[in-house]
């Protein structure tokens, strides 16, 4: 559940429910218009290295040392940040217990 967009973000807006996806889909890039491939280019080359693509940092730490994301999403926290363009919006209805399979699970 979204609970707090940054800057130039409009597709979602807190309180949305979302499911954090590996591959991103910014709809702009070469690749998502090619309708060839899912292979989004626009935050790659932040994601490969686990930062964010506005400044190129973590959004997270540990003891003042930087922890960098896990294939862009870093599911594996109780609370994340990621790039707009790496979430699907759902339905606030769906259990949010069965759907949380979708980001990864199921497609892997």
């Amino acid at each position: 559940i979204v609970e707090s967009v940054g800057e130039g973000v409009t597709e979602v807006k807190p309180g949305d429910h979302v499911i954090p996806c590996y591959q991103a889909e910014c709809g702009e890039c070469k690749f998502c218009k090619s309708g060839k491939t899912n292979l989004c280019g626009k935050v790659r080359s932040a994601t490969g290295v686990g930062v964010m693509l506005s400044d190129r940092q973590s959004r997270f730490s540990v003891n003042g040392k930087p922890i960098y994301h896990f294939m862009g999403t870093s599911t594996f926290s109780q609370y994340t940040v990621v790039h707009d363009v790496s979430v699907a919006k759902i339905d606030p209805i769906a259990p949010l217990d069965k759907v949380c399979l979708l980001g990864c699970g199921v497609p892997t």
